[in-house]
């Protein structure tokens, strides 16, 4: 066989991966054959453990990224979005060349120092081995335990990039993980590190849900957290926030008020429930303004006459 180069091959065709969105055609992520597999049968499935040999670099050759042996779970969103989607098309031990658009590489944030805001990169890509993931029944705590944390670290990655639909994506994960029936006894402090992971966990997945709005989750999110830990800040704190976005601020002041009495030097807290009570007067004026042009204003009549038949209200 010739050499990796892209331009070593000029007869091997490029071909759009099949995306759900944007359709097939659109050359924002692309895969050309340079080493040939072993058959169309040979391809890994969604939810295998796959290991890969893999370099990426950017468009003018800097290598930012060299594996040898890359494992991860195939559709849990564990590396680049570039390589869930197209790593399920290879054949054992074929050799690819990706180039994806940096939608589905490292967005529009980058990834300091190395990776550019917006820049597109080019991936080769070598499948390696394929292989059904472990039995999580059959797991021992420190194996639960890491890698419930693995899919919560990638949940704070795809945060920090503000994609909260993916985050929300791998904290999901995390907790099936975590929740999921075992066959193996647990030790005090592996089911201490277990549900410490779990909140955490929980705690992030409200912190995205209310990026996107979706409160109803948010607010069950935060309540999951407070179950286990009633003084739990951040669930005391976003729990808070989730009420006020619903106009519930008689609910979400005392909350917030409980929230700042465990940690009253925390600023964040503080400016969030000065804004909300604040807001709760001004509803209550509105509420009063309301109510006096319903009944009308007695004032307009004049002074009200003594009652004379002297039965109480």
């Amino acid at each position: 066989e010739q050499g990796a180069g892209s331009e070593a091959f000029p007869s091997w065709p490029w071909a759009d991966a099949p995306l759900a969105s944007p359709c097939p055609g659109s050359g924002l992520l692309q895969k050309k054959t340079l080493v040939p597999g072993q058959g169309v049968d040979t391809r890994p499935r969604r939810g295998q453990d796959v290991t890969i040999r893999l370099k990426a670099t950017l468009e003018d050759g800097s290598v930012v990224e060299e594996n040898p042996a890359l494992t991860f779970t195939l559709g849990d969103c564990d590396v680049l979005q570039a390589l869930d989607l197209c790593v399920q098309l290879l054949e054992m031990g074929e050799t690819a060349l990706i180039v994806s658009d940096a939608k589905y590489c490292y967005g529009a944030q980058g990834r300091s120092p190395d990776v550019p805001p917006n820049a597109a990169l080019t991936l080769e890509v070598e499948l390696l081995a394929a292989r059904d993931a472990p039995d999580l029944e059959l797991l021992s705590g420190k194996e639960k335990i890491e890698l419930a944390n693995r899919k919560r670290e990638r949940g704070n990655f795809f945060y920090q990039q503000a994609d909260y639909v993916l985050a929300i994506n791998s904290y999901d994960i995390a907790l099936k993980v975590i929740g999921s029936s075992s066959k193996v006894d647990f030790s005090p402090d592996e089911e201490a590190e277990l549900l410490d992971v779990k909140v955490k966990c929980l705690n992030n997945l409200a912190a995205s849900q209310l990026k996107l709005d979706h409160y109803e989750a948010a607010l069950k999110s935060c309540n999951l957290v407070l179950e286990h830990q009633p003084g739990n800040i951040k669930a005391l704190f976003r729990k808070g926030k989730v009420l006020a976005q619903q106009g519930e601020y008689r609910e979400a002041i005392p909350i917030l008020k409980a929230a700042l009495k465990l940690e009253p030097s925390n600023k964040t807290i503080h400016a969030e429930l000065s804004k909300l009570v604040k807001k709760h007067a001004d509803q209550k004026n509105v509420e009063t303004e309301m109510y006096r042009k319903m009944l009308g204003n007695p004032s307009a009549a004049g002074a009200p006459g003594k009652c004379k038949d002297k039965l109480p209200w």
